[in-house]
Formats: structure tokens, C-alpha cells, sequence
């Protein structure tokens, strides 16, 4: 993928795809993050920190040298890192099923503030695609019967905040990618989450470091996880609108359920997976309501790429 803004306008399924891929890749994410042997703030630090040379480097391959962020940018950054510090304590502080279902409301807010301040009307049925999506979501996750969790009204305030937090992430990415490159948007909003990362750690008396080699390869695996699944996302955003983005990325919990039962033999029951076909009819509804809308003069300006 390049930011090159002359290149002619990608198929939108293309966009659709790569969408997909991004979602199904940080799919990943909680698995990594309970094999990296440290701290939940920690964990993101690593993630951030082996991104950024990768991310450095595709964003002088495709626009030159780096140059000083956008405010959209560091606004994208501080958001990021608010949702990698309140998810991560969220699954420490409350059951798996609360720190599943909860941030999976990220598509209510997005669609919200996309409709409230960006003036971006979102028609009936997509609202029904976003109930399909986050009900299906729901479902999956109440059938994992997670334990209660150390303190599990905070954990569950936690995350609750964590999809008020990646909803403006994904808001402030969608508007950055209206005048912005992937490669650049990706990393100004990843190293401003480095030092910020660290500091939690540091003032929570994190483990920061993994004790084994192990947990050195899942630090390293969240760092390619987040270039390819978040850039992937980034990417597919400056192409598509991005209420509809954030229903489509719910394909993350339908990857982890099932990577769960590949990886760890979790067991996936009946409400499981009626969980996973409601949440993929949600997307697949989603994407056929927006793709009827862009058959229509466009409500809102196409990001470049």
C-alpha cells in the first residue's frame, strides 16, 4: 500500500477487504497481550515502540522524510493510547465477558459523533446494521462466562471508557486521512503513545520487561500486529465512511473467539456462534447500506490516499 495521492481511486472493495484484514489481525491483540509477560500499560509501550522504526520507514518510502505532526494527528495519538491504557487494566480489573462486550460499543459512539458533529446522518438500517453488529458482539463474549475480575465495577467503568476512547481514535483517523497519508497518520499516532505508554507503566510500578524469550516474541508480535492490523485500518479509512468502518471491524471478536478455540481449545457453544453469524450480518448489512449510499451524490468528502 502506498499514500500516493495521484494514484487513481481504488475499487471499493479493495478498501472493504483490507478493512477486514486489519480487523482479523488485531484480533490478535488479547492473546499477545496476556503472552508478553509484563504490565497491561507495558504491553502497550512494546507494541508501540517496535512499530515505530517499521512505520518510520514506510512513511519515507511512500511521502518523504517525516515532518512535524498534524493536530489531528496527536489528537489521534492521545486517544489511542488512552484505549490501549484503559482496555488493558479493563481485562485485568473485571471479567472477560464485561472487558469483551463493553468496548465492542465503540460503533454506537462513532456513529453518535459522526452524526452530531460531523453532520454525517446515518440512515435507518445502517442503525440497524450497528444493533445487529454489537448484539452479535454481545452474545459471543456472554458466552465465555469470564470469572468476576479483581474489582469488577472499575473494571467494568474501564472499559466501558475504552470504546468512548478508540471511537474518537477512529473519528480523528478518519478526518487525518482526509488530507494525510496512512504511512503518516499511522506513525505520528503511534510514537505519541510511546512515551505516554511508558510513564503509566513506570508511575504504576509495571512489570516492564518480559522474563523470557517468550515474552520478548509476543512484545515483537504486537509491534508487526499493530503496523499491519491498525495500518490495514488506517489505510482502508481514507476510502470508506467511517460509521461504516467501525461496524466492519467488529469482525475482531468473531477472529479472536475462534483463534481462542484453534490456539486454547475454548470452548465455542451454540449462543457463541449465533453470536458470530449476527455480528457478520451486521457487517455484511452495513456494507450493503453504504454501498447503496455511495451510489448517490456523496454526502462526504473522500479521504486521498
Amino acid at each position: 500500500m502506498t499514500d500516493a495521492t495521484a494514484a487513481a481511486p481504488r475499487p471499493r472493495w479493495e478498501a472493504l477487504a483490507v478493512l477486514i484484514f486489519g480487523g482479523a489481525v488485531i484480533g490478535l491483540s488479547p492473546i499477545l497481550v496476556r503472552l508478553t509477560e509484563t504490565g497491561p500499560a507495558a504491553a502497550g509501550f512494546w507494541r508501540l515502540l517496535f512499530a515505530c522504526p517499521l512505520l518510520a520507514a514506510m512513511t519515507w518510502r511512500t511521502s518523504g522524510p517525516i515532518t512535524r505532526p498534524s493536530r489531528l494527528g496527536l489528537v489521534a495519538g492521545v486517544m489511542f493510547f488512552l484505549d490501549l491504557s484503559f482496555w488493558h487494566y479493563g481485562i485485568r480489573y473485571t471479567s472477560v465477558t464485561n472487558a469483551t462486550v463493553l468496548p465492542n460499543l465503540t460503533p454506537v459512539v462513532v456513529t453518535l459523533f459522526a452524526w452530531i458533529f460531523l453532520k454525517q446522518r446515518p440512515r435507518l438500517a445502517f442503525l440497524v446494521a450497528v444493533a445487529l453488529a454489537v448484539s452479535g458482539a454481545s452474545m459471543m463474549a456472554l458466552d465465555k462466562q469470564g470469572g468476576g475480575g479483581l474489582n469488577p465495577p472499575l473494571g467494568d467503568a474501564l472499559s466501558l471508557a475504552t470504546a468512548f476512547w478508540y471511537a474518537l481514535y477512529m473519528l480523528a483517523i478518519g478526518e487525518a486521512r482526509k488530507t494525510e497519508g496512512a504511512s503518516r497518520v499511522m506513525f505520528w499516532s503511534s510514537a505519541v503513545g510511546v512515551p505516554l505508554t511508558l510513564a503509566v507503566a513506570l508511575a504504576l510500578g509495571e512489570d516492564l520487561t518480559p522474563a523470557t524469550a517468550a515474552g520478548w516474541a509476543a512484545c515483537v508480535a504486537l509491534g508487526l500486529m499493530h503496523v499491519a492490523g491498525q495500518g490495514s485500518i488506517a489505510w482502508a479509512m481514507g476510502r470508506l465512511p467511517t460509521a461504516t468502518a467501525s461496524v466492519v471491524v467488529l469482525v475482531q471478536p468473531v477472529v479472536a473467539g475462534w483463534l481462542g478455540w484453534l490456539l486454547f481449545r475454548e470452548h465455542i457453544g451454540p449462543l457463541q456462534a449465533a453470536g458470530a453469524a449476527v455480528t457478520l450480518s451486521g457487517v455484511v448489512l452495513a456494507q450493503w447500506v453504504s454501498r447503496a449510499r455511495a451510489s448517490s451524490p456523496p454526502a462526504q468528502r473522500r479521504g486521498r490516499g
